[in-house]
């Protein structure tokens, strides 16, 4: 980034930051650090903590040229940087947001409004953040509209895919799905929704004509789904899927973040 860039991206935070004070109740007196690691951390807290709700468009226009600038920092991931595996399937290590396909999925909880937690590290929160709060205010719309049909106390089923844009990710979508939840014991039904995951998803994605997605460990981290088990699951009921819908999909990528992950990826796509 050069110097001019390098100034107009502070700028841009530094308006937004006093834009998301404002409209905070409890954050309008908070101290701004004078770091500018620190003041990043304080926006993407912000953004994290915000209900959803429609902001100003010259607001909004501000946070969009910012997270793009901050995605190409980052640096954008094409699908013909990916290399195959295994027919169809790759296996990737990396950031999720990176990733330029038609649709990467998110880990969603039940509310499907995203991490409230600021800074917390979980792909919920990650996908939210780099995407903007264009996307809390979709879902929130979406999960309205299933309150009016369902009765107002509706939560997102497991397995059961929502679709959204992606806003200021390199991905044109977001297919948000809500994993099992392993509570003491794995158990058969855990598994079967688990499996459910990968296939609904992957229907979604034939229906919108979406012909590559990147999956990432649905269910691995406070879901505590085993990860290898999660991984052999992933990865079989994706090629029966392939195997049912030949040409279906260009590619289907398995995202993941550890090194145990990736090991266990290609240990089952062998």
């Amino acid at each position: 980034m050069d110097m001019r860039e390098f100034n107009k991206q502070n700028d841009r935070l530094n308006y937004l930051i006093d834009a998301f004070k404002s409209d905070s109740k409890s954050y309008k007196d908070i101290n701004i650090p004078s770091d500018v690691q620190e003041k990043v951390r304080l926006l993407r807290s912000l953004m994290n903590i915000r209900m959803p709700g429609r902001m100003s468009e010259a607001i909004i226009k501000v946070q969009d040229d910012y997270l793009k600038e901050c995605a190409k920092k980052k640096g954008i991931v094409e699908l013909s940087d990916i290399a195959k595996v295994k027919d169809n399937i790759s296996i990737w290590q990396g950031d999720i947001t990176r990733l330029k396909l038609d649709a990467i999925v998110n880990a969603a909880n039940s509310q499907m409004l995203g991490c409230f937690i600021p800074m917390h590290t979980c792909i919920d929160n990650q996908i939210h953040t780099f995407a903007g709060v264009q996307l809390r205010d979709e879902c929130n719309r979406k999960m309205n509209e299933l309150r009016k049909i369902y009765g107002r106390n509706y939560e997102q089923p497991t397995a059961i895919p929502m679709l959204t844009d992606a806003y200021n990710l390199p991905a044109k979508k977001v297919i948000h799905i809500v994993g099992p939840i392993v509570e003491s014991k794995l158990t058969a039904k855990k598994e079967n929704e688990l499996a459910l995951c990968y296939e609904n998803v992957l229907d979604m994605c034939f229906e919108n004509g979406l012909r590559s997605v990147a999956f990432c460990c649905i269910s691995t981290g406070v879901f505590r789904f085993p990860n290898r088990r999660a991984a052999q699951i992933a990865t079989s009921t994706v090629e029966k899927w392939c195997t049912k819908n030949h040409d279906a999909m260009d590619r289907i990528v398995f995202n993941v973040f550890k090194d145990e992950d990736r090991e266990y990826y290609e240990e089952f796509l062998q």
